[in-house]
């Protein structure tokens, strides 16, 4: 198990974090302790004031609410009276259990995890003291009840290696938080690939149906060399909400892939002949273009050709998916620029229009088979972006009140 305390100054903040998370069906209440109503009758201003209420008698203190959340790793799926059980030895151990709390059981990632929405401010206006909390009184207490519930520990679940056998398929909208879809996938593509662009990046990133956006050239955005991730639908297309770069675990803005562009460029160059040698041995025969994306594929390379209206290759990009290097047609040589492929290759025979939708789909399929490194911070990505969501649902303080 693993415990995060975050604290601030806005309980409206944090309650309108969860119960927004209930309205779209991705968290539940499963509790609500020392309040007057059963969890069910109780309405958001039952939840609200019977937490400010304790919090406007210290009205000197700024910090007035407390955000914890309880993490359990994938296959430790608890029963709600555990959680419940879990959380009352947890708040106990922490010096709350005099304190009304709210607990939520969150299905937005892809670890079980419950979120606790409480007060600091106790009856008498004494403040409950947040300092060293989580280093002290939580750690103390999160092994007891490792031990005492016989969950796994959160020690040992850091320690264990990645599965370097790892599948997994790209994002699917709605399937999965957007925000944690395309850090895990962003993070396993930056982490494992040698790209020196951000086209190249999304000629990557397309295959789990990721796309890197700076904007058109004469956007505000573009200008000041912003940055933002969208996720792609199976045509292609943008869809929801853009996330921007800076928002994301690691910050992958432009200005730290341009360090890793540099980095890059020296570290793909060992597999610049090995890449060129598997080409000259496919481009010695005549070869559709079909036919020659389909033989590269069998050597493990993906082949991104983009075509205009008229059919004529303007852009060619080339994924080495067993030395995970990414390559521009022109950065090998002139022979495998976009001009040079377009004039040698032969166009496809035109197919019947279910013929073509049935190979364009088998082309998607095939170019969605990849392995890699085991995803890093399945455990510990849902706290990340919880601070950031909270300010979205700030409303203004009530008068008088720091609440």
């Amino acid at each position: 198990m693993v415990a995060k305390i975050k604290s601030g100054k806005s309980l409206i903040g944090a309650l309108n974090y969860n119960e927004n998370k209930v309205k779209q069906g991705k968290a539940t209440l499963i509790a609500a302790a020392k309040y007057l109503k059963d969890k069910e009758d109780l309405s958001f201003n039952d939840k609200l004031f019977r937490l400010t209420d304790l919090a406007s008698m210290n009205q000197r203190s700024k910090t007035n609410t407390v955000h914890i959340s309880l993490n359990f790793p994938n296959g430790e799926n608890l029963a709600d009276e555990k959680l419940k059980e879990i959380v009352k030895d947890y708040l106990t151990g922490v010096g709350f259990a005099t304190q009304p709390y709210l607990v939520y059981r969150h299905e937005d990632a892809g670890h079980p995890h419950i979120h606790i929405v409480t007060t600091n401010i106790k009856r008498d206006g004494e403040r409950i003291s947040l300092h060293y909390l989580g280093q002290n009184e939580s750690e103390k207490n999160r092994k007891a009840i490792e031990i005492k519930y016989g969950l796994v520990k959160a020690d040992e679940q850091t320690k264990q290696k990645p599965n370097l056998k790892a599948d997994f398929s790209a994002a699917e909208y709605g399937k999965a938080e957007t925000k944690r879809a395309i850090t895990n996938i962003l993070g396993f593509v930056i982490r494992t690939y040698k790209f020196t662009s951000v086209p190249e990046l999304n000629a990557v990133l397309g295959q789990y149906n990721i796309q890197a956006d700076r904007g058109s050239k004469d956007s505000r955005m573009y200008a000041r060399e912003g940055l933002v991730y969208w996720i792609l639908d199976k045509q292609g297309n943008k869809i929801g909400v853009p996330i921007k770069a800076s928002a994301i675990y690691g910050k992958p803005t432009l200005k730290t892939l341009e360090e890793k562009f540099k980095l890059n460029t020296q570290l793909r160059k060992p597999f610049k002949d090995e890449l060129i040698k598997i080409l000259d041995g496919i481009l010695i025969k005549p070869l559709t273009r079909c036919d020659f994306q389909k033989a590269l594929r069998e050597k493990g390379i993906q082949c991104i050709l983009r075509q205009n209206e008229e059919g004529r290759i303007y852009g060619v990009t080339f994924i080495d998916q067993k030395n995970k290097t990414v390559f521009n047609g022109s950065d090998l040589g002139k022979a495998y620029s976009a001009n040079q492929l377009s004039a040698h290759l032969l166009p496809d025979p035109v197919k019947p229009k279910f013929q073509y939708q049935n190979q364009v789909q088998a082309d998607y399929e095939s170019s969605q088979t990849a392995t890699g490194d085991e995803l890093i911070d399945v455990l510990f990505a849902a706290e990340r972006e919880d601070l950031a969501a909270l300010n979205k649902f700030k409303k203004k303080k009530r008068k008088g009140l720091n609440l």
